[in-house]
């Protein structure tokens, strides 16, 4: 007997998006009254990305986004980031 896979339903907003644009849309979202620090693992839901997923965007955000300062703040169990906007 063999179980045929069924397709898993998607968010058509969160697909019609590329996951950079969709996550940087975020960070800006968050950061318009200030600064924001966060893990990835706290705004994986958040922004329908897997933490691991949001650890390599947000590294290739930091050269290609000129809106938004990103930066590695510390690290305690997983990457602290800090983000806040540039003009």
């Amino acid at each position: 007997m063999s179980v045929t896979p069924q397709p898993v339903p998607t968010d058509e907003a969160t697909d019609a998006q590329p996951k950079d644009e969709r996550l940087a849309d975020y960070l800006r979202g968050r950061v318009e009254d200030g600064e924001m620090y966060f893990k990835s693992k706290f705004i994986a839901d958040d922004v329908g990305l897997s933490s691991k997923e949001i650890g390599a965007l947000i590294v290739k955000l930091q050269d290609s986004v000129d809106d938004l300062s990103i930066e590695r703040w510390s690290y305690t169990g997983a990457t602290t980031w800090r983000v806040e906007q540039t003009n």
